[in-house]
């Protein structure tokens, strides 16, 4: 079976990508048994708590993320670079990645038969 990869390196709310990304992913999920999912470059903000986005009228889909356990999606990846060079911690993210360098990321991508980026 392929396995398909799901890139977000956007930050959430300044368009639809990472709405779109989700979706995707959830759609994928119905077909798909080998997906892995990498938050890296501003796409870690993705992951982030208390994300407000009613308060610039956008729809709220971050909670989205706590799905992929029901959805058997368990090869989730966040970049350790990309969190320290915005000053995140783990503790600050709605999930629990696995928090891997950006070496370990290029590993996983080159065993991906299909890259998504969002």
């Amino acid at each position: 079976m392929k396995t398909v990869g799901f890139v977000f390196q956007t930050a959430p709310h300044g368009s639809t990508v990472g709405r779109e990304g989700v979706d995707a992913i959830l759609a994928t999920a119905a077909y798909c048994e080998q997906i892995k999912v990498f938050f890296v470059a501003d796409g870690v903000t993705q992951l982030l708590k208390g994300q407000q986005a009613d308060a610039i009228l956008s729809r709220n889909y971050s909670q989205s993320f706590k799905l992929f356990e029901l959805y058997d999606i368990e090869d989730v990846y966040c970049c350790t670079q990309s969190l320290d060079e915005r000053g995140l911690s783990a503790d600050m993210l709605l999930v629990e990645p696995d928090l891997v360098t950006p070496a370990a990321i290029r590993e996983q991508l080159g065993q991906c038969d299909q890259l998504l980026v969002f």
